[in-house]
């Protein structure tokens, strides 16, 4: 659906959030601020062989001048060029800002476009799970659960935040107790390495289902089974099996605690690592939908264990951003050079 508004002054960029199955376009000038966009559409990602197609289509529709552009990324970017998960589109700043005719293309991780929304989220874009005592300036950590495991961090350098991109989602993954042992076990029969991604992302959850589910830990319900037959996707219907009250299913309520707490112990990890003292982000498809079990003890605990540094993670804030668009919101500030300390300016 199509959002425009009308403006005739000033220089425009066009953000955009790829994914595999839908692509957020918008077209943002620093006139307007970075969370106010001129003009916002959605597409299905799969409909169409390439961004530039789907660029044009929207441009098209949109009376306002735009000269670069800036695009989150469900992967990594290298030397300006990224493959999109789930998707067979390679791109290349360089050929879409040639193909666009644009004076510059930008690409960046969604984890990156994450962490560079944060200064301008605001509370209706948050959920907290624990208000902490942040510190002033402390340096702020994102861990993005999608399809894999993006990772981020923004650090103060004195007037204002600076985000950095990190593949910490690939640091290996470490067992915090007996059943997560016999699930490490499991996947490195499969596996050559076991990063955190294989368990903490979309896929991870469907491995952590097919561990309970081979290993005995509980039967899967024959309707279940019959609906993950023809499922393209298993994750979505583990998911809400596992919160649905109604209709309880222990194996999908398993997998969804082993998820959680793997993501509490990850979401600590990197809070230590970049000594995260003003706050955690849960950013990513899956915080915000699993809400519910975030919500739970399980979570916290898991954050907080961390031996001698437990009253270090006692006082770190932590919360889910609830933003569908934070990515968007990310990229346009990313592509505009706007920073914390120009907000509302």
């Amino acid at each position: 659906m199509m959002k425009s508004k009308t403006s005739s002054y000033g220089q425009s960029i066009l953000a955009g959030d790829i994914g595999g199955t839908k692509t957020n376009l918008a077209v943002y000038r620093r006139d307007w601020g970075p969370g106010e966009p001129v003009a916002e559409a959605t597409f299905p990602s799969g409909k169409y062989s390439g961004l530039e197609v789907m660029v044009r289509e929207f441009l098209l529709q949109v009376e306002e001048k735009v000269d670069r552009a800036s695009f989150a990324v469900a992967g990594p970017v290298v030397n300006g060029e990224a493959k999109v998960t789930n998707l067979p589109w390679v791109l290349d700043e360089r050929s879409l800002a040639q193909s666009l005719n644009l004076s510059s293309v930008n690409l960046l991780n969604d984890a990156l476009a994450f962490a560079y929304a944060v200064p301008f989220l605001g509370k209706d874009d948050l959920y907290t799970l624990e208000r902490g005592r942040p510190d002033p300036g402390g340096a702020l950590a994102v861990v993005a659960p999608g399809t894999g495991l993006g990772e981020a961090y923004l650090t103060w350098d004195g007037p204002k935040y600076l985000a950095f991109p990190s593949e910490g989602g690939h640091a290996d993954f470490a067992p915090a107790n007996a059943l997560e042992v016999g699930l490490l076990n499991y996947l490195l029969d499969r596996f050559d390495h076991v990063s955190c991604e294989r368990v903490c992302s979309g896929r991870g959850l469907a491995n952590i289902y097919a561990y309970l589910k081979e290993a005995g830990y509980a039967e899967e319900p024959g309707w279940l089974a019959g609906e993950l037959g023809s499922a393209i996707d298993p994750v979505p219907l583990i998911v809400k099996a596992a919160l649905d009250e109604t209709r309880p299913c222990s194996l999908c309520r398993a997998t969804l605690d082993i998820f959680v707490s793997v993501l509490g112990a990850e979401a600590g990890n990197m809070c230590l690592k970049v000594m995260a003292t003003g706050g955690v982000y849960l950013a990513g498809g899956i915080p915000a939908r699993i809400l519910p079990a975030l919500d739970q003890k399980e979570f916290m605990n898991s954050f907080r264990n961390k031996g001698r540094m437990s009253k270090l993670m006692e006082r770190t804030p932590v919360h889910v951003v609830m933003n569908p668009k934070a990515a968007l919101l990310g990229a346009a500030c990313h592509g505009i050079g706007r920073t914390c300390n120009e907000q509302g300016s």
